[in-house]
C-alpha cells in the first residue's frame, strides 16, 4: 500500500520546495493534483519538458515518488467542443505522466447531473479515444464519483467502472464524499459501499466531512431555498462525521493494498500540522 499526500495546500510553493516539504513531513508518495504552473484545473497542461525534468529531479533529490497524477478535465461535457478540448488536454497529460514515469492517474467523472444521460454518452466517447492511449503508455486509471458530477453515488459509479471492463481501470472511494455517495439515505453505510466496490477498490481519498443530510436536512441552510448546490468539506480526521472506525476497519477487512491519499484542503494556515497528523493516523490504522 502507498500512503500519499495531495499537496494542494502547498501549491503556492515552487515545485522543489513543495517536494522537499512533502519529504520533510514524512510522506514517501505524492498524488500530484492541479497547480497553475504544471496542470491547472480544466485547462491545457502548462508543464514543458524543462518543468517535467525539474519535478523528476526534485523527486529524486528528496527521495519521494509519485503515487498518481490527478488531472481534472471536462471530458464528460454534453458540449461536444468542450469534450473534444478536454480529450486534447487528457492526451497531453497522459504524455506528461508517462514522462514522469508514474504508472497511475486518477480523476472524476465530471459532466452534469441534470444532463446525466448526455454526459454519460460524452464520457464513453472520450473513453473510446483515450483508453488506447492509456493502454499504450501502460498507465492505469482510477475514477471517483464527485458531488455535482453526472455520476455522484457509489453503486452506479462502481457499476460504471466495471462496465469499462479493463482490469487497469478501478474505483476510488473518497471518504469526504461519503454522505453524497450514499444518495438520499441520511446515513452513509460506508462498509456496504466499500464492500460493493470489492476488488475494484484500489484507491481512497482520506479527509473528514459533515453529514449535510443531518438534522432533517438542516445541518446546512442554503439559499435560495431549493438550490441544487452541493456541499462537503475536506477536514482532518475527527473534525467531521465520517465513521472512521468503519472506514479503516473495512479497508483492513478487504485487505486494501492500493493508494491511500491524505487530501485535506481546509487548513492552509496549518497545512504542515494537518498533513503530519493525517500521516500519523493513516499509518497507525493501515500499517500496524
Amino acid at each position: 500500500m502507498k500512503i500519499a499526500l495531495d499537496p494542494y495546500m502547498f501549491r503556492a510553493l515552487p515545485i522543489d520546495d513543495m517536494v522537499r516539504t512533502v519529504a520533510e513531513l514524512g510522506y514517501e508518495y505524492i498524488e500530484l493534483s492541479p497547480r497553475d504552473d504544471f496542470m491547472p484545473f480544466f485547462l491545457h497542461p502548462r508543464a514543458d519538458d524543462d518543468r517535467v525534468a525539474e519535478l523528476k529531479n526534485s523527486l529524486r533529490t528528496h527521495g519521494v515518488k509519485l503515487s498518481s497524477v490527478l488531472p481534472l478535465y471536462k471530458w464528460s461535457s454534453p458540449d461536444e467542443t468542450e469534450r473534444q478540448t478536454a480529450v486534447r488536454y487528457w492526451r497531453r497529460m497522459i504524455e506528461i505522466t508517462a514522462d514522469l514515469e508514474c504508472p497511475l492517474m486518477n480523476s472524476e467523472f465530471n459532466g452534469r447531473p441534470e444532463r446525466a444521460a448526455e454526459s454519460e454518452s460524452a464520457f464513453w466517447r472520450s473513453l473510446e479515444e483515450l483508453l488506447p492511449v492509456f493502454e499504450r503508455e501502460g498507465i492505469a486509471l482510477n475514477l471517483e464519483a464527485h458531488p455535482d458530477d453526472f455520476c455522484e453515488e457509489n453503486t452506479p459509479a462502481v457499476d460504471l467502472v466495471r462496465a469499462i471492463n479493463k482490469p487497469w481501470v478501478n474505483y476510488l472511494y473518497c471518504a469526504p464524499h461519503s454522505f453524497h455517495l450514499s444518495g438520499s439515505d441520511p446515513t452513509a453505510d460506508i462498509a456496504a459501499m466499500m464492500r460493493y466496490a470489492g476488488d475494484k477498490l484500489q484507491h481512497v481519498h482520506i479527509a473528514d466531512s459533515f453529514n449535510h443530510k443531518g438534522s432533517s436536512g438542516l445541518r446546512y441552510i442554503l439559499n435560495p431555498p431549493g438550490t441544487t448546490a452541493r456541499i462537503h468539506q475536506h477536514l482532518d480526521i475527527g473534525q467531521g462525521e465520517v465513521d472512521w472506525d468503519t472506514f479503516f476497519g473495512t479497508l483492513r477487512e478487504l485487505d486494501f493494498d492500493g493508494v491511500a491519499t491524505a487530501c485535506v484542503f481546509a487548513w492552509e494556515e496549518r497545512a504542515r500540522d494537518s498533513s503530519t497528523f493525517m500521516l500519523d493516523r493513516i499509518t497507525k490504522e493501515l500499517t500496524a
